[in-house]
């Protein structure tokens, strides 16, 4: 079936109850589904990634591998790269292996439907990892609540609200003014978290900073993707002096930061607000002036980790997923990052 027929596509079932967390996740349990059956032997788990050789997803790879170890899992970690086709037919084959349990990370959203479906019919525990996806539609952002498969990630509003807050905080520490100033929201916008957390940006920075003009800058999430799209950007606005960059993740941030270094904006005329801090690291590492000003750290490993002990909780135990689940985040900058504990490679 070709994309654009998955994105017709509408699958049924695994209609499962949004709600809030608890400690980690929220307290409220999704729908209880019968079609998954406690395994009695030995647990085989499959993670699918997107993005796989991503520093993040590395991390998440490496926690959802010691955590396998931990509960003694069989668990078989796959990178899908950026190909949404690879999605259905390695979800096919974790089948066709007798896999117990899928979490995956889509490549693009629009498989989500029939993602649901395939591991439905096979009564295979599915959970999602960072991304959501709908059971009903291509769209996470058009889904009704009731239709999300349950998640294990991060909140990509409290996410944005952080990044917000730090961008205004920075912002008024270094005395500009709203009318020199431009915003850049640099994210993928077909994938629902990530306009969470430029939207939860935005509205803490407003209500901080009122009045700078914001510019929305649609990209592909990747350093140079983002660099490109911020870079004619730049162009189209030659008046503007100082320069607030932030976006889904530290690839649109320091692709923004480096298009505004190329066109010969400093250091000082620049404040960007990573998430995630694996790139972000590799510029304080440098120990040299960055636009770079600050970042999310959010740890890939603690989200691997929690995705296995949730799937094991379910296969082993009959505990009924969250509807979503949130690992920790720690606002850092160059001055705190190797205390956070971040490794930078």
């Amino acid at each position: 079936m070709s994309l654009s027929h998955r994105r017709l596509s509408v699958a049924a079932g695994l209609l499962l109850t949004m709600g809030l967390a608890t400690a980690c996740s929220s307290g409220q349990e999704a729908a209880k589904d019968d079609s998954v059956s406690k395994v009695d032997g030995k647990i085989s788990v499959t993670y699918l990634q997107k993005q796989g050789d991503q520093e993040y997803f590395i991390g998440e790879a490496a926690g959802a591998k010691a955590k396998a170890d931990e509960l003694g899992i069989d668990l078989k970690v796959v990178n899908l790269g950026t190909d949404a086709n690879k999605t259905i037919s390695e979800v096919q084959s974790a089948i066709a292996q007798k896999t117990n349990g899928v979490i995956v990370v889509v490549p693009d959203p629009a498989v989500g439907p029939q993602v649901v479906q395939t591991a439905r019919d096979a009564k295979v525990a599915l959970l999602t990892s960072d991304d959501q996806i709908c059971t009903t539609g291509p769209d996470p952002a058009a889904c009704a609540k009731t239709g999300l498969v349950p998640r294990v990630g991060f909140s990509g509003g409290q996410m944005g609200e952080e990044v917000g807050k730090r961008a205004a905080a920075e912002f008024q520490k270094a005395g500009w003014k709203a009318a020199d100033t431009r915003i850049v929201s640099a994210w993928k916008q077909d994938v629902t978290v990530c306009g969470d957390r430029v939207t939860g940006a935005k509205k803490a920075f407003e209500a901080a900073v009122p009045g700078v003009k914001n510019i929305d800058v649609p990209t592909d999430n990747t350093p140079t993707g983002a660099q490109d799209k911020i870079a004619a950007t730049i162009t189209a606005n030659p008046g503007v002096k100082n320069w607030v960059v932030w976006g889904c993740n530290d690839e649109n941030v320091m692709g923004g930061v480096t298009a505004l270094q190329n066109a010969g904006v400093k250091p000082a005329n620049v404040i960007g607000v990573g998430l995630g801090a694996y790139l972000a690291c590799k510029e304080w590492q440098a120990d040299k002036p960055s636009g770079m000003k600050a970042a999310l750290f959010i740890n890939g490993k603690d989200v691997g980790a929690l995705a296995v002990q949730t799937m094991y909780d379910k296969l082993k135990n009959g505990k009924e997923f969250p509807a979503e689940a949130f690992a920790p985040t720690t606002m850092i900058d160059a001055s705190t990052w190797k205390q956070a504990g971040l490794t930078c490679s």
